[in-house]
């Protein structure tokens, strides 16, 4: 990023990277409530701050009664720092009527059109954070006017401002970051439209290694308000139809020829590819040897994994790699999908969120992009039976070093005896912690009074809102309101904060940090991808613990670059430049 930009994240660097507080409160043990600092009454772990901090936004999906397909699938939402001032920014996109007798909207969705707020995060002489966000929408210039779906970030053009790609029922479009608060449309310039298509989730990634960020489009179905139609559900009402009744669509790939022009390489990279309806995109270094691939979650048919073959081509190994069905042999409805070191071992593991009756579906990998299902043993797939699942993320809730999930959910079949309801399809959210022994623990109901909430969840965006070193979360509802859940325990654990950017001025997509402690060495990575149509704080957080010992970094940069971190941070925010290491 543009490091001349942002003196808010500088004085985090330079004023807390070297805090050290060893007095803090022992986090609490899984299934308990946290205490306050003083004892003297339970902390909820997350808070929703979203309407107290001006967050106000309330999705519009149209639901007229005629299942129209897109209604279903939105929105996702976006945590990105466009104006370089240090703090994370929020963008969401809007729905809007498909049909003649659609609804009116409720006034807290007007205007309908995607919406940018800007966050004005002041720290308070005491430590504590004041969260304020202001829609800036109307002078950023986005004019997001269509049924907007899901959301990409990344710096096309190596300026050092993040710049937006929206995914809509319709033509997406690239909004370029202008540096002065405001955007342009550039798609038609940029060639990055995807039209007669219908993206969902897309993901930047520079998967040839020569500095410019590619672009990959996730497509789902063939399907127009023409070729519309109503299923029976399971009680014989009328109900959303599942993507196999349309037919799936190519997904493609744009690569980057230099300055933010695109060029389709769908045919000659992804050669005699079988692609499916595609709901969710995660990248990844799955086989170790420093390219980047692609994962794709299809929705009921078989995942795709796109192992880089570093000449500009991929091999989709999915059902070889133990990926693209489960280990039963059964193709499930994959939504959101997200790939991290859950058994800091060194290598990404796979996380899929599915359909009701399903259970989410964890795949372990051997370091070789060979993967074992362990959704059963691990107890995930158990716990999240009851849920269809859609925006989800590897995420250290409480810093206690062990990656956690949380997922968001809302059914896609009527809930029996809500038909009278506007949009009766909602469920609650679920917290699963990391025991640290290939277990989880669910810990929805200690959560807080957030996760009582039943709502139709879609976009899930992970990453620290309030600078306070521990990961909040922005949950998009379908038809419902945005939900910013503050993390409240976190931090009361050691932590380090880390932004990497890359030799071309943007964040460091794709590279890898490595964390060696006690003889151990596990690895977070550097992403905006995943989830479900969103986008998620490229910044990382590494939890430590009850412990504050410095733990060797070893980075290892998208361009292949290696270097090593002479003096970690610990407590604090501190910014990686590629070449300024050792």
């Amino acid at each position: 990023m543009k490091l001349g930009a942002a003196p808010l994240v500088l004085s985090l660097a330079l004023v807390g990277g070297c805090r050290q507080d060893n007095n803090r409160p022992p986090a609490p043990k899984p299934g308990a409530p946290a205490e306050s600092p003083n004892g003297q009454a339970p902390v909820e772990w997350f808070t929703d701050r979203a309407a107290e901090s001006g967050l106000n936004f309330v999705h519009y999906n149209g639901a007229s009664g005629h299942f129209y397909y897109p209604e279903i699938l939105g929105p996702g939402v976006a945590l990105f720092d466009y104006d370089n001032d240090g703090d994370l920014d929020v963008f969401v996109p809007q729905g809007r009527a498909l049909g003649n007798d659609a609804p009116a909207p409720p006034a807290a969705a007007l205007p309908l059109r995607g919406r940018l707020f800007r966050n004005d995060l002041q720290i308070n002489p005491d430590g504590t954070r004041s969260l304020h966000f202001a829609d800036v929408t109307e002078q950023s210039g986005i004019r997001a006017t269509g049924y907007g779906l899901g959301v990409a970030a990344g710096d096309i053009d190596n300026d050092g401002w993040i710049d937006l790609y929206l995914l809509n029922f319709g033509a997406n479009q690239m909004w370029h970051n202008n540096g002065n608060g405001t955007f342009t449309d550039v798609t038609k310039e940029s060639g990055t439209d995807n039209r007669p298509d219908f993206g969902v989730s897309a993901a930047f990634l520079d998967y040839d290694r020569d500095g410019w960020l590619d672009l990959y489009v996730g497509n789902n179905v063939h399907y127009s308000l023409d070729n519309r139609t109503a299923c029976p559900n399971t009680a014989g009402a009328p109900d959303y139809c599942p993507p196999q009744i349309y037919g799936g669509r190519p997904d493609r790939l744009y690569r980057n020829v230099g300055h933010g022009k695109f060029v389709e390489v769908t045919a000659k990279a992804l050669p005699r590819v079988k692609f499916g309806p595609a709901l969710g995109v995660s990248t990844a270094d799955f086989n170790g040897d420093g390219w980047i691939d692609i994962f794709v979650a299809n929705d009921g048919e078989d995942d795709l994994l796109f192992i880089n073959q570093k000449d500009g081509t991929f091999k989709e190994i999915g059902l070889a790699a133990g990926v693209a069905v489960t280990g039963e042999g059964k193709a499930e409805a994959s939504m959101g999908v997200d790939a991290g070191d859950f058994d800091n071992d060194g290598d990404d593991d796979l996380i899929m969120t599915e359909l009701t009756s399903q259970g989410f579906n964890l795949y372990q990998n051997d370091g070789h992009a060979m993967f074992k299902d362990i959704s059963a043993q691990s107890g995930l797939s158990a716990f999240s039976l009851p849920y269809t699942g859609w925006g989800t993320g590897w995420f250290d809730f409480d810093n206690d070093g062990w990656l956690d999930t949380m997922a968001v959910n809302g059914t896609i079949v009527m809930r029996e005896g809500a038909a009278n309801r506007q949009f009766p399809y909602d469920q609650k959210k679920v917290l699963l912690k990391n025991l640290g022994n290939g277990r989880f623990e669910q810990v929805t109901n200690q959560a807080g009074r957030a996760f009582e909430l039943s709502e139709s969840g879609r976009g899930a965006a992970f990453g620290d809102v309030d600078n306070d070193g521990d990961i909040d979360v922005v949950v998009a509802n379908d038809a419902g309101p945005l939900r910013l859940l503050q993390n409240n325990i976190g931090s009361r654990h050691h932590w380090m904060g880390m932004q990497l950017v890359g030799a071309n001025k943007h964040d460091a997509l794709g590279a890898r940090v490595r964390i060696t402690r006690a003889g151990r060495t596990f690895v977070r990575r550097v992403r905006m991808d995943g989830s479900y149509g969103s986008v998620n704080d490229s910044r990382l957080i590494v939890g430590l613990g009850t412990s504050d010992e410095l733990p060797r970094v070893d980075i290892e940069w998208p361009d292949g670059r290696e270097e090593h971190w002479l003096e970690p941070r610990v407590d604090g925010w501190s910014i990686l430049n590629e070449g300024s290491l050792r």
